[in-house]
C-alpha cells in the first residue's frame, strides 16, 4: 500500500485542536497533525478561517471514511484528493 496525506477541514482553530488530540487515541498515530490556518479567498477577517489538519500516513493505514466522520462531529470534512 502506498503512503497518504490526509487533509480534514474544519471550522475554527478549536476544532482543530480537538480533532488534533482525538487523533492519536482513536487511530492511534504517533506522529503530530499539522495544524494549519487557510484563510478563505477574498476574505481579510481573521475570522474567517477555516483550520487544516495535515495526517501523514506513509503506511497508508488509515481509514478516510473514519477520518471524515471524525471531522464531521466537529462541522468538518475530509478534503478529497
Amino acid at each position: 500500500m502506498t503512503g497518504a496525506r490526509h487533509i480534514l477541514v474544519l471550522p475554527d482553530r478549536d476544532a482543530a485542536g480537538e480533532v488534533a488530540e482525538a487523533l492519536p487515541e482513536r487511530f492511534g498515530i504517533t506522529q503530530e497533525p499539522q495544524l494549519v490556518r487557510d484563510a478563505l479567498a477574498g476574505e481579510d477577517d481573521a475570522e474567517d478561517a477555516q483550520w487544516l489538519v495535515v495526517i501523514e500516513d506513509p503506511a497508508g493505514r488509515l481509514d478516510p471514511t473514519a477520518l471524515d466522520a471524525l471531522a464531521d462531529e466537529y462541522d468538518g470534512w475530509l478534503e478529497a484528493e
